[in-house]
């Protein structure tokens, strides 16, 4: 039976991905191994073509043999001695000497020895794939002479605390006389674990690769002392190096000293209890290292929910906001997560039925994933064997939540252990390619802060601190206004910690709408603010957009104000800014008797499932222009929990979404499409009080 073109793709881009990840990888020849390497033959050179790191190609000893083309052509031609078989080794040794400094997977896998897994013998560590990616990252940072600072997201076996603390080792033994270590892990059983990896490397070590070459040496001599009576400090002497082991638990076995390079191992996990929160045993352990070369701070953890302290400092990294890079490794970036296929002829049907069930968001059972997830998987780049062990592997979890906990696809899943995105993941990154930065940034002034002068003289001042963004500028014509044309909507920040929500007002341009074109982001105020003055600001933003709709999120201030501020502030809103100041619709009962109007948008666990429902068509239909990329980080943290609610991820926040939930749901659902009118106003008037706009301003 002839197969279809794009399963035949799909199989195709399988093969190559396979390649990619069974890639040869020969620490010993270079082939495969990490950072950027050159081709390096040497005709008799125990190994004739090596491929060396680029870096170790300037020195002088590499570039004479190079040139010399044999160890024999140096020693006779080069270094003027006689050619013996004692004069060889000493070139050899010389050149592995050199090249374990500058490659530290090659001296991994020729020095360094750890535990085999299943027990049997100790054997030499051969870097996998990601333990390959993690130390690329390490290199980077190394190689650019800046300090090593990393927050790693683990996900389970693949050996990623190992590899870190060979590294440490490789650092101390082989880079730097007098580099001390410290490395904290979560509990006692942890420590014993980190103690019993270096003594294993430490036995088998070469003692002669302690010292320099020609140095004086016994084999007899000791390698790694006791320091002190706490059982904890251990030294190298030939190293004149120092490592510390502590834990969590004990919080006085983890203060730092003269040390520069620390490991902290599962910090997720470590507990808090009075008097040992885990950020002052990071502090304690950390404020001695100086921000320079040869340092190093790593925190490394598998994740254990979120808002504690390894998940801020995780999001503070990726976002960078602080001093460290994060990194996260998939499940499917580990080889052993993967399950051949009996056949072609059973890799050719699961290829059909993964791309047959690419939309499809229903599953049978929940113990399964739905097509359109492991349509996902296929798109991040895992491959077709490695989503069938997924498929195999997914009917031990009762729901996705335990499951991406274990095995997580990206760095958000990874911290999610309940609820279940409301937003696919496919439908908002494909936003992502209009968003950009803004024209302008600055803020909106009137003649006043508030009142009937707060949007008068209205103009925009640049600043770079400002909190307004503006993609599209306001437009004007003095013949002719489109009506119905912009639309502004407030969320209103809930408290005034630096973790409480934004403030969010957003503007959208409706115009395209009369040609059946989607709605754009056009400007966006985003900041810490009291509710009055947001309000406020809110309108002098709608004002200056035209006097477009402002509707306001009230919920927020009717909660927060118990005693009638909110509506008395939306009342003094509205008595300058009139009817465009949204009120909700009243019921044929509330008009007979005469009530007055509400005004605001009111999010109650009713309209908020309105709206947010609504958004979800409005991103899978693609209704929308987003500019703003930090909004659609809010849709990928947003998930329904098992009450059927809706919220942010803990540690994660929602206002950008809140206001484009709101706005869709009034721009597609209560707002007439937008019309052009003649103006029938005085013009030379009108000019009186015109804003100032963006692209006026030099």
């Amino acid at each position: 039976m002839k197969r279809s073109v794009d399963i035949e793709t799909i199989i195709q881009e399988n093969e190559r991905r396979r390649l990619e990840v069974f890639a040869p990888f020969n620490p010993i020849t270079g082939e495969g191994s990490i950072g950027q390497r050159v081709s390096f033959t040497i005709s008799d050179y125990p190994i004739s073509t090596q491929y060396l790191p680029i870096e170790m190609m300037d020195e002088p000893f590499v570039k004479s043999l190079q040139k010399a083309g044999s160890v024999e052509s140096l020693i006779r031609d080069v270094l003027q001695l006689p050619v013996t078989e004692e004069s060889c080794e000493k070139v050899v040794e010389e050149f592995i000497r050199i090249r374990k400094k500058y490659d530290y997977p090659f001296w991994a896998a020729m020095f360094a020895y750890i535990k085999r897994k299943g027990g049997g013998s100790d054997v030499l560590f051969r870097l996998n794939k990601p333990q390959r990616k993690l130390i690329h990252r390490l290199e980077k940072m190394r190689k650019a002479g800046k300090p090593i600072r990393l927050i790693l997201l683990k996900a389970r076996q693949w050996g990623g605390s190992t590899a870190i603390q060979i590294y440490m080792s490789w650092l101390q033994l082989v880079h730097e006389v007098g580099l001390n270590s410290l490395i904290i892990a979560h509990q006692g059983t942890g420590s014993d674990e980190i103690k019993d990896m270096f003594d294993r490397m430490i036995k088998l070590y070469p003692v002669e690769m302690l010292h320099e070459l020609g140095e004086a040496y016994s084999l007899n001599e000791p390698k790694i002392v006791g320091v002190g009576k706490s059982g904890n400090i251990f030294r190298v002497p030939q190293r004149n190096c120092k490592i510390k082991i502590g834990t969590a638990e004990r919080p006085n076995s983890c203060r730092g000293g003269d040390y520069n390079l620390v490991h902290l191992s599962e910090v997720a996990l470590w507990k808090e209890t009075d008097g040992k929160k885990p950020e002052d045993i990071v502090r304690s352990a950390c404020s001695g290292i100086l921000l320079m070369a040869l340092t190093m701070i790593i925190y490394e953890s598998t994740p254990n929910g979120v808002g504690n302290f390894f998940h801020k400092e995780y999001l503070a990294a990726k976002k960078g906001l602080s001093q460290f890079e994060a990194m996260f490794v998939a499940w499917f970036e580990i080889e052993q997560y993967e399950l051949p296929f009996a056949d072609d002829s059973e890799k050719y049907d699961f290829a059909a039925k993964l791309l047959a069930n690419r939309y499809n968001e229903e599953v049978s059972t929940e113990r399964e994933e739905a097509g359109t997830y492991l349509w996902r998987l296929w798109e991040m780049g895992a491959t077709l064997e490695a989503i069938h062990w997924y498929v195999s592997e997914r009917t031990k979890f009762k729901n996705h939540g335990e499951m991406a906990s274990e095995y997580p696809s990206d760095d958000i899943e990874a911290f999610t252990f309940s609820g279940r995105k409301v937003f696919s993941s496919e439908d908002v990154e494909l936003f992502r390619a209009a968003c950009r930065t803004p024209r302008w940034r600055g803020e909106i002034y009137g003649a006043a802060d508030e009142g009937e002068k707060a949007i008068e003289g209205l103009r925009f001042k640049k600043s770079d601190d400002g909190q307004l963004f503006i993609w599209h500028d306001v437009e004007r014509n003095d013949e002719e206004e489109v009506l119905d044309r912009y639309l502004v909507v407030v969320d209103v920040c809930k408290g005034h910690t630096k973790n409480a929500d934004f403030a969010d007002i957003l503007v959208i341009d409706r115009l395209f709408m009369m040609d059946g074109e989607p709605p754009v982001v056009a400007a966006e105020w985003h900041g810490h603010i009291d509710m009055d003055k947001l309000a406020w600001k809110a309108t002098q933003i709608a004002a200056y957009y035209n006097n477009a709709l402002l509707v306001i999120e009230s919920n927020t201030l009717e909660t927060n104000n118990t005693k009638g501020e909110a509506e008395y502030i939306l009342t003094l809103i509205h008595d300058v800014y009139g009817k465009q100041l949204y009120a909700r619709k009243q019921s044929a009962e509330d008009i007979r008797q005469g009530l007055p109007k509400k005004f605001g948008f009111h999010t109650n666990s009713l309209t908020k499932k309105v709206v947010i429902y609504n958004l979800k068509v409005v991103i899978r239909e693609r209704l929308y222009i987003e500019r703003e990329a930090a909004c659609l980080d809010e849709y990928l943290t947003y998930v329904e929990k098992e009450n059927n609610s809706f919220e942010a991820m803990e540690g994660y926040h929602d206002d950008r979404l809140m206001t484009r939930a709101i706005g869709m749901q009034i721009c597609y659902h209560e707002m007439e499409l937008p019309r052009i009118v003649k103006r029938n106003i005085d013009i030379n008037a009108s000019l009186v009080n015109r804003p100032v706009s963006a692209a006026t301003i030099g």
